[in-house]
């Protein structure tokens, strides 16, 4: 975004992606493996990712056999009227399953 700030040719520049608001945490330790993992399946409910898990499991399972999935049907949308909520929930649901990570499927 740019706006001229005088009749002489000078504009003045505004960076468009605005002031942060939350400070950068570190990422969380990724799993070496998924042999014996439990992963959890989230999801908006948008762009057919019911297909998409279907074919995530298939090949996650085909080089992990033991890995076992927690179904998106289990938690709901993520992007519904209550996603705060089901949002800050997971931690205690994923702690009740025995989840060790996650995949998120949202569409646009």
């Amino acid at each position: 975004m740019t706006k001229k700030s005088s009749g002489n040719g000078v504009y003045e520049v505004v960076w468009p992606s605005g002031e942060r608001k939350q400070k950068m945490r570190p990422l969380a330790k990724r799993l070496d493996t998924l042999k014996g993992k439990t992963v959890a399946q989230l999801w908006d409910y948008l762009f057919e990712g019911d297909e998409v898990f279907t074919a995530l499991e298939e090949q996650l399972r085909e080089q992990y056999p033991d890995v076992k999935f927690v179904s998106w049907r289990e938690f709901g949308s993520t992007h519904a009227v209550n996603e705060k909520e089901l949002l800050a929930s997971l931690p205690q649901r994923f702690k009740e399953l025995g989840v060790d990570a996650a995949i998120s499927s949202m569409a646009c």
